[in-house]
């Protein structure tokens, strides 16, 4: 099959043929029908995260928001059948740990990162294998595409596990979301339909544009004040209550706090680059003093999807108006570059491989 390889940190990926995968007892073969590109895939590319146990290694196939059919399923699998139309998250757990017993198979105690590591081959390809199929597989709505969904591999739920789940996001409260890529898009367009005000922060006006057609009522400029946390509070009136870094640069996380007022919650969602390494320094006193909660964010379980089909049944959320453009597999590259300097607006999927 055709995949898209990783040869060398900060190179073009190896648009080459390799083994398709077999599917093992517990696992199923999902036919790929589009695969998101995410700023986690260009931290990968880079060679990121060794801070983390995870560096992804040269021979790697990258790519971790799949949707497809299944085509082949192992013999131990339950509920789960041959051409059943799914999408994969990327925090892949065993579905036996204590973590996914309780419910919290996002944090699973043997978890793979899908498209990162050697265990788990990524979704850059014709075709992947899903191990603990039976947990990680989620059934897709009758109706609904491969590319509208594509999102949900990464970017969308786990925006939609911050705010609906780990934050406290009320009727009528203001959320600044801090970043407006894919992943802070989703924030914005989910925030919104859980009944918030937004005001989207960003260096970029097409991307603050984009924010404003997702449902944002304010903006800010970064690029244009030298006081982001004043320049929120300006464009809102107010301080914020719930505050999203969804880029996880040092700059947007003290800006994301800072902006919050007494009681306020910061949401971490993005992860930090070779420039943080995992580390930022924080405004402690603030946060002692108004008794903020800094929160972390990790992904979505699988069994809660079903929060998010319902919403978009009803026009609440639609995942597909964060999907930006449809590429072919050998365009990843271009994508990936682009991220570099934040050149990509809202999802680029991948839908012919």
């Amino acid at each position: 099959m055709r995949a898209a390889v990783l040869e060398e940190h900060g190179e073009p990926l190896d648009i080459t043929d390799v083994d398709a995968p077999s599917a093992a007892p517990d696992g199923a073969v999902v036919e790929l029908e589009a695969c998101g590109i995410c700023r986690s895939d260009w931290h990968g590319w880079q060679g990121d995260w060794e801070w983390l146990d995870i560096r992804t290694q040269p021979g790697q196939i990258l790519g971790h928001e799949p949707a497809g059919r299944v085509v082949e399923v192992g013999e131990d699998v339950e509920g789960v059948s041959e051409g059943d139309h799914v999408a994969v998250p990327f925090n892949l757990g065993d579905g036996s740990c204590p973590e996914c017993r309780n419910g919290y198979s996002n944090t699973c105690e043997n978890g793979l990162p899908l498209g990162f590591v050697e265990e788990a081959p990524g979704a850059f390809a014709e075709e992947v294998h899903v191990p603990s199929a039976g947990h990680n597989l989620v059934e897709l709505p009758d109706g609904v595409s491969s590319v509208d969904m594509a999102g949900l591999g990464c970017r969308f739920m786990t925006s939609f596990h911050a705010l609906a789940h780990r934050a406290d996001v009320g009727a009528g409260d203001w959320v600044a979301v801090h970043g407006c890529g894919g992943i802070g898009l989703s924030a914005v367009h989910i925030a919104d339909a859980l009944g918030a005000n937004v005001v989207a922060v960003d260096l970029m006006d097409e991307k603050l544009d984009r924010a404003e057609s997702l449902g944002a009522s304010a903006r800010v400029n970064a690029s244009e004040t030298d006081d982001v946390p004043a320049a929120v509070r300006e464009a809102i009136g107010d301080d914020a209550d719930v505050s999203v870094d969804a880029l996880g640069v040092a700059e947007t996380c003290r800006n994301s706090v800072l902006s919050l007022g007494n009681r306020g919650q910061h949401v971490q969602i993005g992860l930090t680059t070779q420039e943080e390494q995992g580390m930022v320094a924080l405004p402690t006193d603030a946060i002692v003093m108004q008794e903020i909660e800094f929160i972390g964010s990790l992904g979505m379980p699988p069994t809660r999807y079903d929060e998010i089909f319902r919403m978009t049944a009803t026009g609440k959320l639609q995942p597909s108006a964060v999907v930006s453009e449809t590429v072919d597999l050998p365009e990843v590259n271009e994508k990936l570059e682009a991220m570099t300097d934040f050149g990509t607006v809202g999802i680029p999927v991948i839908d012919s491989f």
